[in-house]
């Protein structure tokens, strides 16, 4: 049975353990960075934003990371129709905590980095959440030249997100604390090259990954995530797996119209000799009984030696059915997504 935990509470105690470890509908732990046990190069922290936009298929992704060895940032633009992917990041070495990342997620707070080809600043204040990005020479899967936007995404008090704090079997100082929002509403403008487009509401739906944690130094893990409209109500898919010990609590989820309908285990059943046939994603329940078909592969391979990392977020449209805590079933075609693979020895 997961444990889902409703008190506020301290994350860690004096030894560096979690206090409580499981799930929450709300960001219920209070991380602080000087109370993590085991050194400061395993830490790892981030702040990573997806907003696709469904009727008219295409994505943006954001990172601010803070890695420990390096701080990590990257933007993204995909293209679902041409099937192509345009992205840009940097790296400065040994952060170390000083690039300001937030120790809550629900507080107001920002986190803002720059160099000569690229610009990011995430601006958390009250509901909203106000992402700026820049980069003026990254080439666009059309030919264009030049991505920047200005999107606002709405988070209300009440709406569920799904939070985790976990541990590892065999190190339990190392631990993750991660909220997952979906179904954030978008709103804002978009500039492709010399084409400016305002975010209508209701096409464009973002979700955040927030994540804060003390790390082993391999693992390997699998997510995937939609946030759609179903019949005009916010649905949103949470689904991961693959390091850190589960027993507590999954990270797996059904968002429906701002609440949460918990799932167990699953499993996501893929050719890994091809990660772009399809994929099929079931759950212990009974109660999943999806495929996802990739379209484009947003991938990356990092070797430093003793950082090393390679990633596959692909995107593309999930399929099937889901059933509800209530036992009813939701039927949903080709809503835009993604789903990843990813290997980091860090």
């Amino acid at each position: 049975m997961e444990h889902e935990v409703t008190q506020k509470q301290d994350l860690l105690d004096k030894k560096g353990h979690i206090k409580e470890e499981g799930w929450a509908r709300h960001p219920l732990w209070l991380y602080n960075r000087s109370h993590v046990k085991g050194g400061r190069l395993r830490i790892k922290e981030w702040d990573y934003y997806a907003i696709i936009n469904t009727e008219k298929h295409y994505a943006v992704t954001a990172t601010i990371s803070d890695l420990g060895y390096a701080a990590l940032f990257a933007i993204s633009y995909i293209d679902f129709e041409r099937k192509a992917v345009s992205q840009t990041d940097a790296l400065s070495v040994f952060p170390l905590g000083k690039i300001g990342l937030s120790a809550s997620s629900g507080e107001d707070n920002q986190v803002a980095w720059s160099n000569e080809k690229l610009r990011l600043a995430f601006i958390k204040k009250g509901t909203q959440r106000h992402l700026m990005v820049a980069c003026p020479s990254l080439v666009l899967p059309d030919g264009s030249v030049g991505l920047d936007y200005d999107i606002v995404l709405t988070q209300e008090p009440e709406r569920e997100s799904l939070n985790i704090a976990t541990s590892w079997k065999e190190q339990r100082k190392a631990f993750y604390l991660n909220e997952k929002i979906n179904c954030l509403p978008a709103k804002g403008k978009i500039r492709r090259g010399m084409e400016n487009e305002e975010l209508l509401m209701g096409e464009s739906w973002g979700v955040l990954d927030w994540g804060r944690g003390r790390w082993t130094y391999q693992n390997t893990w699998y997510w995937a995530s939609v946030s759609a409209l179903v019949e005009n109500v916010p649905f949103g898919l949470n689904l991961g797996y693959g390091f850190s010990d589960r027993t507590p609590a999954s990270e797996n989820a059904i968002f429906y119209n701002g609440r949460i309908h918990k799932l167990g285990t699953v499993e996501f059943v893929f050719s890994r000799e091809d990660l772009r046939k399809a994929w099929r994603i079931k759950d212990e329940q009974g109660r999943l009984n999806l495929v996802f078909t990739p379209v484009v592969d947003r991938s990356s391979n990092t070797n430093f030696m003793v950082i090393k990392s390679v990633q596959h977020q692909l995107f593309g449209y999930f399929s099937g059915t889901c059933l509800l805590d209530d036992g009813s079933e939701l039927a949903i075609k080709e809503l835009p997504g993604f789903a990843e693979q990813v290997y980091n020895r860090w």
